[in-house]
């Protein structure tokens, strides 16, 4: 007995020596739970502030005023523009500029005065259905607190609010995820299949032994990464349809833009893969990079799953570096509003922008072994 517990003694030290021995394991080990719990800890909310507000005031009193007033003091809101007509919040919606409206009707303070129900609008942005419907409680809770504070003074009002929802009426939660799923499945397929597969080839030395054929060194790279490209236009095609056939998605945009920005989307991927591939040591190290710096950051930073506007400001900065932000953006804009490129030249830019920089990035961090 006292022989196998020598033993296992033995063997448990052996183990934590080839442990401490592989620093780079152990780095990973101790650094990623502790990124998880940081990232966990501050995407998992669902509160959210700096909404912007519109305010419609076709006849301005001052009844209005005061209720203008409660919101422009909440810290949760920002008032970005008041008009006294509707026309004004097709475009803001569209372009991802307002998120919530408030409308007031004809006579607000007449109505209230009269003692009659008076109706107020609010209408919300719910591509996001989630943090559609949480704006929409903060707004409706602005407005209780004023007619509660009216009422106190004995004066009997009733204002009634009515919401409406702009681009996913029903509040779908599918229509939330399956944007954010495809640029999910874009980044497995491009970034984190290309990365293991180049530094499998450089672990095993193969990759040597292709440079010495008559192609060049970029063919080499192309070739090796043009079929995962080829298979994420594929999976972007059965997602596309599967959301349809499937779960009755709404498609109200362009095919034709949305499958360009998938390519676009892709080749970002491709290139993120291609610069862990040339950084990362062994296949290993590769795979966990991959893993830490693209899906946790898809899955918790790009406003899939958890809005952007609950995060702390420090963390929303970080958002920006995130690609999968602003393909989202675009999906969205393309499933769901329908809007062109007039209203996403923006995040195409900004996405064409990280391109140019990871392909530099990734070339001259291959070119020492390709020479």
């Amino acid at each position: 007995m006292a022989g196998r517990r020598s033993a296992l003694h033995a063997f448990i030290i052996k183990e934590m020596r080839h442990i401490l021995r592989d620093r780079q394991t152990l780095t990973i080990l101790l650094l990623l739970p502790l990124a998880m719990v940081v990232l966990f800890g501050y995407a998992l909310r669902n509160d959210i502030s700096d909404v912007r507000l519109v305010v419609v005031d076709p006849t301005p009193d001052y009844a209005t005023i005061a209720l203008r007033n409660r919101f422009a003091g909440n810290p949760r809101f920002e008032i970005v523009a008041t008009s006294q007509t509707l026309d004004l919040l097709e475009p803001l919606f569209r372009r991802g500029d307002a998120d919530l409206a408030l409308a007031f009707p004809p006579r607000f303070a007449e109505s209230l005065s009269q003692g009659v129900p008076t109706r107020l609008l609010l209408i919300g942005d719910a591509s996001d259905p989630n943090t559609g419907s949480t704006m929409a409680a903060y707004a409706t809770a602005v407005i209780t607190s004023y007619q509660a504070e009216i009422g106190a003074t004995g004066q009997a009002v009733r204002i009634v609010p009515q919401l409406r929802m702009r681009f996913n009426p029903t509040l779908e939660s599918v229509n939330l995820f399956v944007p954010g799923l495809i640029a999910l499945v874009l980044t497995l397929i491009t970034a984190l299949m290309t990365s293991i597969s180049l530094s499998r080839e450089k672990e095993r030395g193969t990759l040597e032994i292709l440079l010495v054929s008559p192609l060049h060194p970029w063919q080499i790279i192309l070739g090796k990464v043009m079929p995962y490209l080829l298979l994420a236009l594929g999976n972007v095609a059965t997602a596309l349809l599967a959301a349809w056939a499937v779960f009755h998605v709404p498609f109200r945009g362009s095919l034709t833009l949305l499958l360009s920005a998938s390519v676009l989307y892709s080749m970002v991927g491709l290139s993120l893969g291609v610069l862990i591939a040339a950084l990362a040591p062994s296949q290993r190290a590769a795979m966990l990079a991959a893993l830490a710096g693209t899906m946790l950051p898809n899955a918790l930073l790009s406003g899939m799953i958890f809005p952007i506007a609950s995060l702390p400001a420090w963390l929303r900065m970080v958002t920006y570096v995130v690609p999968a932000r602003w393909f989202i953006v675009i999906a969205r804009g393309i499933m769901l509003k329908g809007v062109g490129f007039t209203y996403l030249w923006k995040e195409l830019a900004v996405l064409t922008v990280m391109l140019a920089v990871l392909l530099i990035a990734a070339v001259r961090s291959f070119k020492p072994r390709l020479a």
